[in-house]
């Protein structure tokens, strides 16, 4: 007499496939990019913390730095004032050039403070940091010298960058995140909603 076997899978093989599936599903959305506002988050917490020990640095060890920024590529880089001039930073751990390297993120940096007002300027505006003006540098293979600068002596040029999404236009203040620095030069970084009046 032949005993009849039954087909099915055990519970053990089913907890397997269980678990096999939710460590795929894992992988899949780790993998998946961020989500806008998060990247935005995360570049204005990036370039945030990093002006704020770059003006600790300054501070510390007696150097001066810069920050130039070109928003028609849209990328920023730290700068050391040497012997040579403005150096960008290429050895530092920290102090990198970043690219906003989609077009889902971008920025605008604006100087601030009551000496770059429009009535009080000494050049046109556009012309002071005009790249076309440092095209002899250029061919020299000489940087061009940062907008911002920060310095040993705890001086730091006002301004204000703005991250915004790079894919929409419109009113954008519910969605931009800025890092402003004052002309008493306190760093700020405001999210979206922030009262930022009072900096």
């Amino acid at each position: 007499m032949k005993i009849k076997r039954e087909v099915g899978f055990t519970l053990i093989e089913i907890m397997l496939v269980l678990v096999l599936l939710s460590v795929s599903s894992m992988a899949v959305i780790m993998s998946l990019p961020d989500s806008q506002d998060d990247q935005m988050e995360e570049q204005a917490s990036r370039f945030y913390q990093l002006v704020q020990l770059l003006n600790e640095d300054a501070l510390l060890n007696g150097m001066d730095y810069g920050i130039y920024f070109n928003q028609e590529r849209q990328e920023y880089r730290f700068m050391q004032l040497n012997v040579d001039g403005w150096q960008p930073m290429e050895q530092s751990r920290f102090f990198t050039e970043v690219k906003m390297e989609d077009s889902s993120v971008e920025f605008e940096m604006e100087l601030g403070g009551s000496a770059w007002a429009d009535d009080d300027r000494l050049f046109e505006p556009g012309s002071l940091f005009d790249e076309e003006m440092f095209a002899d540098l250029e061919e020299d293979k000489k940087p061009i010298p940062p907008q911002v600068m920060v310095l040993s002596s705890g001086e730091v040029t006002p301004f204000v960058v703005t991250l915004f999404p790079g894919n929409e236009r419109g009113n954008l203040d519910d969605k931009t995140w800025e890092v402003k620095v004052d002309e008493s030069g306190v760093i700020h970084l405001f999210a979206p909603g922030d009262e930022r009046d009072e900096a």
